[in-house]
């Protein structure tokens, strides 16, 4: 039996490269959205996810005509991918990014549970580590990034992230589903490595994402792994590629642009600031697509 997953958000620019993935590894999809995502083989719903009762029928209700024809009733998911989100500050007003990023998380993963879905998978983002959207100049911690990292960031759609996660972190502690929330890097679509020359050129540009990326189709390769490893309960994983966008290492972009950061270990070449390490070594992950592949 083919697995079936609800994937929220699938429309957008991340999810249009991960479902075709998980396409291919054999899964069935159903995206909702509020705009369908035209690839064949998936089933789209127009659902607003910070309706409760929208989101629980979605959970609830046939894919497609076909599932009529089995007379066995409604087929439950076997896991639900939760991209579905206003993708960053300055779209709308901060309290509306807030309170859609908020609440449908919230009405994502509470429907599910509920439902007896024991596999969620909801994105988070590398704003959590209060870099990417700050106000003017901000030193982190420490460096490189890593999952133990306090989180703080200044802004709506970093902060709506970070409640987030600890509604997975409630949700999974009460129930004993394996949800996993994944910091996901600046997403880059293949024709988006035109621009990384302009990066490497000038690495100050960089500096808010710290220099880090994810492929969108390594980010499918990601939400794969995770769907298929479980038993791990409430886990973080920072979804990145393997290295900085930049000809320094990571040890000289920290030292020039973060002198007085301590760094929490001594970093390998351009290993990625914000460490993919730990996605690495739990769900083996293995980029396929570096950017010096491109340039």
């Amino acid at each position: 039996m083919k697995k079936r997953i609800l994937f929220t958000g699938g429309s957008g620019k991340a999810g249009r490269h991960v479902i075709p993935w998980l396409l291919a590894k054999g899964y069935e999809v159903h995206n909702i959205d509020l705009v369908p995502l035209n690839v064949p083989g998936v089933t789209n719903l127009t659902v607003d996810i910070t309706d409760l009762g929208e989101v629980f029928n979605a959970l609830t209700m046939h894919r497609d005509f076909p599932d009529l024809e089995s007379g066995k009733g409604v087929q439950p998911f076997d896991a639900v991918v939760h991209f579905a989100a206003v993708p960053r500050i300055l779209i709308r007003p901060d309290n509306e990014t807030y309170r859609v990023n908020v609440m449908g998380t919230y009405n994502v993963i509470e429907a599910s549970v509920k439902l007896g879905i024991r596999k969620v998978i909801i994105a988070s983002s590398e704003t959590t580590y209060g870099i990417c959207f700050a106000e003017g100049e901000r030193d982190p911690h420490y460096l490189p990034f890593d999952e133990d990292y306090d989180v703080n960031p200044m802004d709506s759609y970093g902060l709506s992230k970070v409640i987030n996660e600890k509604t997975a972190r409630a949700f999974s502690e009460r129930t004993g589903a394996d949800i996993y929330a994944l910091r996901i890097g600046n997403v880059i679509e293949p024709h988006e490595y035109s621009r990384f020359p302009d990066f490497v050129a000038h690495p100050e540009t960089r500096l808010r994402n710290a220099w880090c990326y994810i492929d969108a189709r390594d980010l499918g390769q990601i939400v794969h792994l995770c769907i298929e490893k479980d038993g791990l309960g409430y886990q973080v994983f920072n979804a990145t590629n393997d290295t900085v966008t930049a000809d320094l290492s990571t040890a000289e972009l920290a030292q020039h642009f973060f002198p007085k950061v301590p760094l929490k270990w001594q970093p390998q070449g351009d290993e990625a600031m914000i460490s993919n390490r730990k996605i690495r070594e739990v769900l083996g992950f293995r980029e396929e697509h570096n950017w010096r592949k491109y340039v």
